[in-house]
């Protein structure tokens, strides 16, 4: 999933998938990779620059997306965030976002204060419901890019990356700490990537990471590593309005726990897609994943029921309209519904 540069021996991710990574886009494009350094120097590290205003931004790869109120906001390639303040209906590029490198993730604790997380370990902070941003956190001089973020409220927030980097907060991200996370099962250090962070209905704080590993806390500093016993990724994850826990990853794999993240068990899905996202309307589980796949479940997360687009567009977030209309973003931003008639 990642491949080493010759540039100061960062790691750039060339795929970025769901909450994570999708489909071969450089980690800083537009920004430049920093020069080697020479023997003994000090890392180079980047200058940071702001995302371009263009018109194309809803074409633009979206990797997440989150309410800020009634407005939806999605953030994704180039540092390009958009709103909508008609539930879905049409969206704008925010006014102004300090960063050009690839966020990954975005959430808010009220209808104005949010924040979004990206390559070069950014944090971004909102106060006005997404149409600026500030950093507040970031380390150009290694690459080690953040995936997920979660705020318990105003002030208290964690964000967890690759190479189970996992930061917090207590004063609304204006200073991060370091999470010491345990080794997993038959390793010797905290090594896996973490791609979703997120709660339970009563504030268990679990993250979806590799090799199906959910870790799980309920105070955010000590933590535990359950082993769900599925072999691959966790991607996304979710937690439905009756208390159960739903996490999807690798070739259409949903697990699902009814005992906050202690035990899990596998839902039944009939198409192999990787899951991207997971969301909850009208009585239905919806998962959208790559291949242009939706899976729909009925029956609490049991079982799960699959159509696929005839272009396969791989989905990579999700969000629910008021009126209950799935909001589909993709590598090729927001998606239209039917998908356009093959060219002639």
């Amino acid at each position: 999933m990642f491949e080493r540069t010759t540039a100061g021996g960062n790691f750039l991710p060339v795929r970025i998938f769901a909450g994570a990574l999708l489909l071969a886009i450089p980690a800083f494009a537009g920004q430049g990779a920093p020069p080697s350094p020479l023997p003994g120097a000090a890392p180079v590290s980047l200058k940071l620059q702001p995302a371009e205003i263009t018109p194309a931004a809803t074409k633009a790869m979206m990797l997440s997306t989150a309410r800020a109120g009634k407005r939806m906001v999605a953030v994704g390639d180039r540092g390009i965030v958009l709103l909508s303040d008609d539930d879905g209906g049409t969206f704008r590029q925010a006014k102004s976002v300090p960063v050009r490198s690839t966020l990954t993730a975005v959430c808010f604790a009220d209808e104005r204060t949010g924040w979004a997380v990206g390559h070069w370990g950014i944090v971004l902070r909102t106060d006005d419901a997404g149409e600026n941003w500030k950093v507040q956190r970031s380390d150009t001089s290694v690459d080690q890019p953040l995936f997920s973020v979660y705020f318990r409220d105003k002030d208290q927030g964690w964000a967890v990356g690759l190479w189970s980097l996992m930061v917090t907060t207590r004063d609304g991200g204006k200073t991060w700490n370091r999470v010491r996370l345990p080794a997993s099962p038959g390793g010797r250090k905290a090594d896996r990537n973490l791609l979703k962070i997120f709660s339970s209905r009563i504030g268990t704080l679990l993250v979806a990471a590799e090799q199906g590993v959910v870790l799980r806390s309920i105070d955010g500093e000590n933590w535990t590593v359950v082993d769900t016993g599925y072999k691959g990724s966790f991607w996304t994850g979710i937690a439905l309005s009756n208390g159960t826990l739903m996490v999807g990853g690798l070739r259409g794999t949903i697990y699902r726990s009814a005992d906050e993240g202690r035990t899990w068990r596998e839902s039944k899905t009939d198409l192999k897609s990787s899951i991207t996202d997971i969301a909850e309307a009208g009585g239905k589980i919806i998962a959208v994943g790559l291949d242009g796949v939706i899976l729909e479940s009925d029956n609490g997360g049991a079982t799960f029921k699959g159509t696929q687009r005839g272009d396969r567009l791989p989905f990579t977030a999700l969000a629910i309209s008021n009126n209950g209309r799935l909001v589909k973003f993709s590598k090729q931003g927001i998606v239209e519904d039917p998908p356009p008639a093959p060219s002639k």
